[in-house]
Formats: C-alpha cells, structure tokens, sequence
C-alpha cells in the first residue's frame, strides 16, 4: 500500500465503531428503564466476556510478553473501568452539554501525547481537522437544550475531563500493543478486566424486580455490538493508522447519538446542530486524507 494512500479498511473499521458507540446513548437510556447504570456495564462486559470465552480457541488463545502485561492492564484499567466511572459520575454533577463540550478535547490531548509517546508528526492537514472537529462539537453542545440543574458543574467537568485522559491512556497505549497483538485479542483483555472490576457492583447495585424485554435487549446490543464489535474495530484501526488521526473520529460520536436521538427517540435538533454535525464530519475527512508529497 503506497505511504499516503487511504487505508479504507481502517476507515471504515473506525466509522463504524463511533456509530456503534453513537447508538450505545440510545441503548443506555433504553437498558436503564430496567437496570441501574453501573449494573449495565457489569452486564455488557460480562456478555462480551462470554463471547470471547466461546470464540478463545478459534482466536488462538493469548499469548503476551511479560513486559507486555502492564501495559494491557493499564490500557483496560483506563477503559474501559476507570473511563464509566468518571463519566457516570461526572453526569450526576454537571449539563449533559457541558460534558459533551470536554470530550471534544480528545482528540487534540491525543494528538499532543501521541506526538510526545509515539513520536507521531502533528501533519497541519490533520491539526486543522482536529481543529474543525472540535469546533463542531462545541457547536453541537452548546446549541442542545437545556439539561436539569447540575449540582456541581466545575468538579463534574473536571471528573468528565479525567475521563478524556483515561480514553487518551487507552488509544495511546493500544497502538503501541497493536504491534503485537490481534484488535480481538486487546478487546478481549478489556472486557475480562472490566468484569472483574465491575464484579462488586453486584453486591451493592438493587436487582431488577422483573426482566423487561426492551432493556433486556438494549443490554445484549450494548455487550455485543458495542463492547464486543465496537472495540474491536477501533483497536484494529488504531492498529492501522496514527494514533491522532484514529482519535479524531472519537468526534462523531456526539453526531451520531444526535441523529439517533431524533430518529430513534423523537428528539428535535437544532439548525446549529446541523451545522455543527457537518463541521465534525469534514473534520472527521479532512484529517484522514492523507498529506500530499512536498
């Protein structure tokens, strides 16, 4: 493949795992009208858990150096354990929307530590995308309706910010892993950590008083198709191209719950949001195209 050619597969590998993280905004509200939050997580890493049990010999099994081992436990350790935690906290303290404007923020923090850690070249094509990118999710955020009273919004932004940092840990260090390990074999290293960490949420989170068919479903969607095949894709298109250029499209996910929003729960946009929604997509393009040759 010539050194500036799209890699397509990684694109669209990359696409298609923000839609899926897009929609889990959907699934999550849908899955809490019959579990607690911290229940849903336990329960979407433990289905992706089960999965990669079933899959294991088919996957070769894992083999990693020992030096590798802190490295792994450090990517799961940031997300996706510690990533819920912060966020899950931070909404209970701040505006939906003033959330959403700090997580525009990673992909420029990407960026700067992928340049510092892997050495990557900040391209100026790709600094302007990032750039437009962010713009677009401010745009978005800012233009959403009003949200209930946030008791606590600096130290809400600040728990959100936190978790930007942990989904940094997490891109940073999955590319430098990707080298030696399969995408599934690093999906399947987060979702065992994540269940082991999220396994004391048992004891102390109430249990459902029936099982409902839509959060049932909302579940299994959220373990499989976001836990499961989101991840995966994006570790393998982490694993395909520059770290900074693969957190960029961490800015479509806002677009995406949006539009799902309004097709899927009847929520309205706003003209702004429109807007702001195709500013992120050109920023999204214009950072993956690759630099022309001087």
């Amino acid at each position: 493949m010539p050194k500036n050619s799209l890699d397509w597969a990684a694109f669209s590998a990359l696409v298609t795992a923000t839609v899926l993280w897009g929609s889990s905004f959907i699934a999550m509200k849908i899955a809490m009208q019959g579990f607690s939050p911290l229940l849903v997580v336990f329960c979407r890493m433990a289905l992706a858990s089960i999965i990669f049990g079933c899959l294991w010999r088919r996957l070769g099994g894992f083999r990693a150096a020992k030096g590798d081992w802190p490295a792994l436990l450090f990517m799961s350790i940031c997300e996706p354990c510690l990533y819920f935690v912060f966020e899950a906290k931070a909404l209970t303290l701040t505006q939906a929307s003033q959330a959403a404007m700090v997580t525009a923020t990673l992909p420029v923090l990407t960026a700067v530590l992928a340049a510092v850690v892997l050495k990557e070249k900040l391209k100026g094509r790709t600094m302007v995308g990032l750039l437009l990118a962010v713009v677009g999710v401010a745009a978005i955020s800012m233009a959403g309706e009003a949200q209930p009273d946030a008791p606590h919004p600096v130290f809400g932004n600040f728990l959100e910010f936190l978790a930007m940092c942990c989904a940094v840990g997490y891109i940073i260090t999955a590319k430098r892993l990707a080298s030696r390990h399969t995408p599934l074999s690093l999906t399947a290293a987060q979702s065992l950590t994540g269940t082991i960490f999220f396994v004391p949420v048992l004891f102390f989170t109430p249990m459902p008083d029936h099982l409902q068919t839509g959060p049932v479903l909302a579940v299994i969607f959220l373990g499989l198709g976001v836990t499961f095949v989101a991840y995966g894709l994006y570790n393998f298109g982490v694993s395909r191209i520059p770290a900074a250029k693969a957190g960029v499209f961490i800015n479509l996910i806002p677009v995406v719950g949006c539009l799902l929003s309004w097709l899927i729960l009847d929520e309205t946009m706003t003209a702004t949001q429109w807007i702001g929604g195709a500013v992120v997509l050109a920023g999204v393009v214009l950072s993956a195209r690759p630099e022309k040759n001087a």
